[in-house]
């Protein structure tokens, strides 16, 4: 895969050429390409080959090398337990969805009710806008093969792969779970109001703002092996509520990040000199709490996301995909 900043002359080249393309910017230049094989997704955030940089006026385009073939689909919020009906054999898809909707929810929620979510790699992320626009600003998806523009809707890419190639795909973590704090929730969801702490029910934004709680530190939960963050959105003492940028899920014991002292040094130490030629994103959280203006994550480029899919919703992640030949 290359992954390069374009124009937007230059990425319409490509798409007239028939390559196939996942496109991350602004989404008044995406409006200006070409319709073909390709989605994308509104950010102004980039990990670019100079470092972290917010970049709006170029595309950061990814183009798949090894596809034989690609479909563009749009899946509604009611859709999301559906996205397996469209995997090519053999492939993987790319899946992107716009911040803070009903199709955000909806498929943090839901996705997992697709009996065959994970028959082949799922990768993707969450669209947003610049920070100064939160709220003035939507954050969309891009069907490039109509044109479309959707601020409430999943947008797909079934990728088909020639036989015998293999992927790659993973997550990189650089948080693990702290000992001080241990979190169970009664419900499931993206807002908590109570909560046991440490086997002790509280009111948790009481709690997280009495302690002096550092909320730049994600909740770190346990999947069959895989550290999984939730990460902290607005503790409000006065609703007496905590918003999370992906679900707590009931029953499940998360535990309070242990601190990082050098985030961008934990990331290089993480990655290595890996990433060049593979499709990557990472996430804002990432960006801002470890500095990342200016400086690089290993070889890897690509889009600084509102959320990171790795078949489900994470948070202060990085998630890569690459592909082999046969």
């Amino acid at each position: 895969m290359k992954n390069e900043l374009l124009s937007v002359a230059e990425a319409a080249e490509r798409i007239q050429s028939g390559d196939v393309l996942v496109v991350a910017g602004s989404s008044n230049l995406m409006a200006q390409l070409p319709t073909g094989k390709w989605i994308g997704g509104s950010t102004a955030y980039f990990v670019t080959e100079n470092g972290g940089a917010v970049v709006q006026d170029k595309l950061f385009c990814t183009t798949i090398d090894d596809a034989t073939d690609a479909t563009v689909r749009v899946v509604s919020p009611e859709e999301v337990a559906t996205i397996s009906k469209g995997y090519k054999a053999g492939g993987f898809t790319v899946i992107l969805v716009p911040a803070m909707t009903d199709a955000h929810i909806r498929f943090a929620l839901d996705s997992a009710n697709d009996a065959d979510l994970f028959d082949q790699p799922l990768v993707g992320w969450v669209t947003g806008v610049h920070l100064d626009k939160l709220g003035s600003e939507a954050s969309v998806v891009v069907d490039g093969s109509t044109g479309a523009k959707l601020e409430n809707a999943a947008v797909l890419l079934h990728v088909e792969l020639p036989a015998g190639s293999s992927v790659d795909f993973d997550i990189v973590n650089i948080f693990s779970q702290g000992e001080e704090m241990s979190v169970v929730f009664s419900e499931t969801g993206f807002t908590a109001r109570t909560a046991k702490v440490n086997g002790v029910e509280v009111n948790l934004a009481q709690y997280l703002t009495d302690n002096a709680i550092d909320t730049r530190l994600p909740l770190v939960a346990n999947y069959a092996g895989s550290m999984v963050n939730v990460s902290v959105q607005t503790v409000d003492v006065a609703d007496g509520r905590v918003d999370f940028y992906a679900p707590i899920v009931a029953g499940m014991e998360y535990k309070l990040a242990a601190p990082q002292p050098d985030y961008a040094a934990a990331f290089a130490n993480s990655i290595g000199e890996a990433g060049v030629g593979q499709y990557s994103c990472n996430c804002i959280l990432n960006y801002l709490y470890g500095d990342l203006e200016g400086k690089k994550t290993g070889g890897f480029t690509g889009p600084v996301t509102f959320g990171e899919i790795a078949y489900i919703l994470l948070n202060q992640t990085l998630v890569k995909l690459d592909v082999k030949a046969a």
